[in-house]
C-alpha cells in the first residue's frame, strides 16, 4: 500500500501502530482526526489503549488528553475511556464510555462551539498541542497530505503539534482527491480578514493539508473502514415533522422572505435531521444548496436527484451502504460537494452572510423558547453543543426540531423551564414537533408560552403545561418571563428523574398533521 505514500521522507517513517503509538506521552495534549465517526484513526488510538492498560497494570497510570474535531468511534473515543487513558476530552462526543467517564467524575470534559476550537487552541488556551494524530487518504510526492472523509480540526492540529503521526488508509478513495477546500487565510486578530466567500460552492483554499515534513514521526498504514451506522426508518413522527418544516419553508417563499430555491441549509446530525432531507425530495424547491457540517444519506440522495447543486461540509456521515457508494464514486461527486475545515464550516461571518436556514435536535424546550441541548436533569451531559450554537445564534432562520416526547411518553420534550440552557430564546426562531410548528419571531415571552404549548406540546402533557403557566402567571404577579421556580424544578423532578406519567403519542393522518400546523 506505499504507493499512497507517494513521498520518500514520509514513505521512510512507516512503521507499525504499537511503535507509533510510544511517541506519546502520558499527559500529552493529543489532537485527533475525526468527525461524527468520518476520517478518525482506526489503530493508534488502540494501540494506545493498550500502551495505557500495561502501563496501568504496572503501577504507572498513563492518561492523556485528547482534542477531536467532534464525535469519533468506539476505536477511538470508546477504547481509551475504557482503558481509562483520557484525562481530558473536547469539543464534542457520543460515546457512552466516555458520557459515563465525564458524568462520573473520572473524565474532565471541555464542551465547546466547534467554531471556536481552532481559535483558542491558537490562543493557547487549552495549552501546547504535543502531538497530532491524523488519518488521511496519500501524500503525494511533495509531501502534501490527501485529506479523508472529513476535515474537521485537521489543519490546526497539523499547524500546532510538535509531532505529528499519520494513519495512511486505503479504504478511502483516493478519488476524494480534488473534494477538499483548506482555507489557509485565517489570523489570530489584530491580524484577522474577512472571509471572501459568498455562495456555499466558493472554493476559496487548495485540495490539500501541508506540513512540516520534519515534524512527521511516524506513519501507519491501515485499511479499516469508518464507523457508519445506518439511520432509522422513517416513521410517522419523523414524516410529521418535516413535513410542518416542509411548509413553513413553502410559506416563507408565498410570504416572500425566502427565494424559490430557499437559502442554503444547514442540517444538524441524526435521524430526524435526515427525514427532514428525504421530506424535501418531494418538496417543490429547486436548485437548493447547503451550508452545513455533515453530509448525511438524505443530502446525498438530492444530490441525485438533481434538487441540491452545491453542499459544503467538513465530514460525511453516511450509512454503510452510502458510505460504499460513496467511495465507489467520489469522482462524480467531487463537482457538488466541498469538504472544509470546521472553522470555515461553522464560521459565524459566513454563516450570517449566505443567511442560513438552520435545523437542530434539542433534548428539551421550554414554554418561552429556550433550549437545551446537552444536558439531562441539568447536570448530566449528553453529547454536547456541537455546532448547532454556531448556527443557532448567527443563522437567517433558526430552527429546532424534536418529536414532543421521549422515553416512549413518558417524558414531555415541551416543559416548563429547560434544566439547562444552550440556546436562549433570543437564538430560536422556530420549534417543530410532530404536533406542530411554533414561529416565535416577534413573540413576547407570554404569547411565546401560548403558541409552543399549544402548538409543540404533545395534547396529554398540554393541561399541565397550562396549569404551570398559570400559576407563574400569578407568582410573577404581572413580571415579563413569569416562572414559579419551585414549581418548574418539581417538574423535572417528577418527569425526568422517576419518570412516572405515560403517555402513548397517537398516529399522525395527513390531515391530523395539517390540521395541527398553524400554517396549514
Amino acid at each position: 500500500m506505499s504507493d499512497r505514500i507517494r513521498n520518500p521522507h514520509v514513505r521512510a517513517k512507516v512503521m507499525s501502530a504499537d511503535d507509533a503509538a510510544s511517541f506519546i506521552h502520558t499527559h500529552d495534549h493529543v489532537g485527533m482526526s475525526g468527525f461524527t465517526g468520518a476520517g478518525y484513526p482506526k489503530v493508534v488510538p488502540v494501540a494506545l489503549a493498550a500502551r495505557v492498560r500495561r502501563a496501568t497494570a504496572a503501577g504507572e497510570p498513563f492518561r492523556v488528553a485528547i482534542w477531536t474535531g467532534a464525535s469519533t468511534a468506539p476505536e477511538l473515543d470508546g477504547a481509551l475511556a475504557e482503558a481509562n487513558g483520557v484525562e481530558m476530552r473536547l469539543p464534542y462526543q457520543s460515546d457512552p464510555v466516555t458520557r459515563r467517564k465525564i458524568n462520573s467524575g473520572d473524565m474532565e470534559y471541555i464542551d465547546v462551539h466547534l467554531s471556536h476550537v481552532a481559535p483558542l487552541v491558537r490562543e493557547g488556551f487549552f495549552g501546547p498541542l504535543d502531538v497530532a494524530v491524523l488519518e488521511v487518504a496519500g501524500v503525494t510526492e511533495d509531501g502534501a497530505l490527501i485529506p479523508a472523509s472529513s476535515l474537521g480540526n485537521n489543519k490546526v492540529w497539523l499547524d500546532e503539534a510538535d509531532r505529528i503521526i499519520l494513519e495512511v488508509n486505503s479504504w478511502q478513495s483516493l478519488d476524494l482527491e480534488g473534494m477538499h477546500d483548506v482555507y489557509y487565510g485565517l489570523a489570530l486578530p489584530p491580524h484577522r480578514k474577512p472571509v471572501m466567500m459568498t455562495h456555499p460552492g466558493d472554493r476559496i483554499g487548495e485540495p490539500y493539508m501541508r506540513c512540516d515534513l520534519d515534524k512527521i514521526v511516524a506513519v501507519v498504514e491501515t485499511d479499516l473502514p469508518d464507523r457508519n451506522s445506518p439511520f432509522k426508518p422513517n416513521d410517522a413522527v419523523s414524516e410529521a415533522i418535516a413535513g410542518h418544516f416542509i411548509d413553513f419553508l413553502q410559506h416563507e417563499v408565498r410570504v416572500g422572505r425566502l427565494p424559490k430555491g430557499l437559502l442554503p441549509l444547514q442540517s444538524g446530525v441524526g435521524n430526524i435531521a435526515n427525514a427532514v432531507l428525504a421530506g424535501l425530495m418531494e418538496a417543490p424547491f429547486d436548485q437548493m444548496t447547503s451550508f452545513t457540517e455533515v453530509i448525511q444519506d438524505g443530502m446525498i440522495d438530492l444530490i441525485d436527484a438533481g434538487k441540491v447543486s452545491i453542499a459544503s461540509a467538513t465530514a460525511f456521515s453516511l450509512s454503510p451502504d452510502y458510505a460504499k457508494r460513496m467511495n465507489q464514486e467520489a469522482a462524480a461527486y467531487r463537482e457538488s460537494i466541498v469538504l472544509r475545515p470546521q472553522e470555515i464550516s461553522n464560521h459565524p461571518e459566513l454563516i450570517r452572510r449566505l443567511g442560513v436556514i438552520a435545523c437542530n435536535g434539542l433534548i428539551e424546550a421550554d414554554i418561552y423558547g429556550n433550549v437545551n441541548s446537552t444536558h439531562v436533569m441539568a447536570s448530566r451531559i449528553q453529547n454536547g453543543i456541537g455546532g448547532s450554537g454556531d448556527f443557532a445564534r448567527n443563522a437567517y432562520l433558526s430552527t429546532f426540531v424534536t418529536p414532543s416526547t421521549a422515553k416512549g411518553g413518558a417524558i414531555s420534550a415541551i416543559v416548563p423551564f429547560v434544566s439547562h440552557v444552550d440556546h436562549t430564546e433570543h437564538d430560536v426562531h422556530v420549534i417543530i414537533t410532530e404536533h406542530g410548528l411554533a414561529d416565535l419571531r416577534g413573540l413576547a415571552p407570554r404569547r411565546r408560552a401560548h403558541k409552543i404549548i399549544n402548538t409543540c406540546a404533545h395534547p396529554a402533557y398540554r393541561p399541565m403545561l397550562q396549569d404551570y403557566f398559570e400559576r407563574a402567571l400569578r407568582v410573577a404577579n404581572g413580571l415579563h418571563t413569569p416562572h414559579d421556580l419551585e414549581q418548574a424544578h418539581a417538574w423535572h423532578r417528577r418527569f425526568l428523574s422517576e419518570g412516572t406519567m405515560r403517555v402513548k403519542p397517537p398516529s399522525l393522518s395527513q390531515s391530523d398533521r395539517m390540521f395541527r400546523s398553524p400554517l396549514g
